[in-house]
């Protein structure tokens, strides 16, 4: 049964996410797990795309993005995959999601991990607090990760 844990940020920020979004993507990565990156929208995934080149100088996160055609030729090595509309290809066996939309996406199940980044932005914590609510009553194991200021 896929594992659900949600991380709390205390920043209200969206720059706060994405930069602890890519922390965690690269420590997913290092531990040689391949993950998809689930964001809101194109923009989303755009500034995700352009943050995991930029959010520590000395870290290297392979990625791709799903719509792109170097992506779907790169797809099969890309240990990060981000994305807005659609899941990643079965044939990519990927582990682990990290879901940035407000929604759980429908396929969520097909991961062995699924992480949300929680901040205290009002429209996020309510959204969340749905998805924790509906991960519940579906009998997922569910764990909150309280976290403190996390600076780059």
């Amino acid at each position: 049964m896929t594992q659900i844990d949600f991380y709390v940020l205390p920043d209200t920020t969206l720059e706060a996410r994405l930069d602890f979004a890519c922390r965690l993507a690269e420590t997913i990565q290092r531990k040689g797990y391949r993950l998809h990156l689930h964001a809101e929208d194109e923009a989303m995934a755009r500034a995700l795309d352009d943050r995991l080149w930029t959010f520590r100088p000395d870290a290297y996160v392979p990625h791709a993005l799903l719509d792109t055609q170097a992506a779907a030729e790169l797809d099969e090595r890309v240990p990060v995959t981000i994305g807005w509309a659609t899941p990643p290809s079965p044939d990519l066996a990927v582990q682990a999601l990290l879901n940035l939309a407000p929604d759980i996406p429908e396929w969520f199940s097909r991961f062995e991990r699924v992480a949300e980044i929680i901040n205290q932005h009002q429209e996020v914590l309510t959204a969340k607090r749905e998805c924790w609510q509906t991960y519940k009553k579906r009998g997922y194991p569910v764990k909150a990760h309280q976290l403190r200021g996390q600076s780059g």
